[in-house]
Parts: C-alpha cells; structure tokens; sequence
C-alpha cells in the first residue's frame, strides 16, 4: 500500500477535483475515503478492472466505474449531484452520455475522482469522520456495493475488509504532511 501514491492522487486528482465542485464537498474526511476507495478499487494504480490474467473486467478508472453504475450513470441522474456532475463535465471537456464518461474516466483521474466525490455525496447518511475506519468501510458498501463482497464467502468478505483497514490507513498517512 503506497502511501506515495496515495498522495500523488491527492495532489493530482482529489485536489483538482474538489475545486472543481462547491467547497462545502472537500473535507479531510472526505479525501481519506476517496483515497482509501482508489486504493481498495484499484490498489492506487490500474485503469482497468483486472477479470483474469487475459481479461479485462467492466470497470474503468482509479475508482472502477461501470456503464450503468453509479459512478457513471448514478451520479449523471441523481437530484442530488446531476447539477454539479454537468458542470464536471463541461470542464473537462467530456459528453455527458454513459459511454463518454465511461471512456473517459480510464484516463481522467480528476473527472473519475470528481465523480467519486458526488457518488459519496449522494449517500443520505453524514459522512464519517476521517478516524471512523468502520463508518468509511459502511458508506464504501452502500455506495460502491461491491461485487467482490456481496458474492463473497466470510473468509473473502474479511479478508475484503481487511483489506480496507490498511488503505484507510494508508489514506489517513497520506494526508497527515
């Protein structure tokens, strides 16, 4: 778990994503999830979602999006976030279809990680706080659902979990300096 790369993210994607929407969106808390989603999604790193050794699976970006999920769809048509979706939209230069948003955000960073931020933005619950490991793992679920965890076995689901503890940890390093 990098935490070099945990802040490179930060500083290159969160950063300009966040002022990019209203100021009221960026917050500690909120860049540790944001960060520790990226890294359990992605490990810091893949564009791709890896399917196998020979295939890809169907999510893009450092926050592994799919077409018709919420990073891509959802927040395009949620109440709560389609207005401030547009305006990312039309300052990174991108279509506001599925297909376009989806193909962007393999190699938009700041588009991906603007949308990650609406994506927990549209959750009704508050956001936890940045040492709240658990509440973050919580809103991960209800925002994201993962697959990996809902088809899991208990042995998987923990070592899922397990996983997430040592990226919100890395997260919180991270964005200590």
């Amino acid at each position: 778990m990098s935490i070099e790369r945990a802040r490179a993210i930060n500083e290159t994607a969160i950063a300009p994503a966040l002022r990019l929407l209203p100021a009221r969106m960026d917050a500690p808390a909120a860049r540790i999830v944001l960060l520790a989603i990226c890294g359990q999604e992605s490990d810091f790193r893949y564009r791709r979602q890896i399917a196998s050794a020979r295939a890809f699976g169907p999510a893009k970006g450092l926050w592994q999006g799919e077409l018709g999920g919420g990073l891509v769809h959802g927040v395009r048509r949620h109440a709560a976030t389609r207005q401030y979706a547009a305006a990312l939209y039309r300052a990174r230069a991108v279509e506001p279809t599925n297909q376009a948003i989806w193909d962007a955000i393999e190699h938009d960073d700041v588009l991906a990680a603007g949308l990650a931020r609406l994506l927990l933005w549209s959750d009704p619950r508050a956001l936890p706080a940045a040492v709240d490991v658990d509440g973050g793992w919580q809103l991960y679920l209800r925002t994201w659902r993962p697959g990996a965890y809902a088809r899991g076995t208990p042995a998987y689901r923990s070592r899922l979990r397990a996983k997430w503890d040592g990226y919100h940890a890395t997260a919180r390093e991270a964005l200590e300096a």
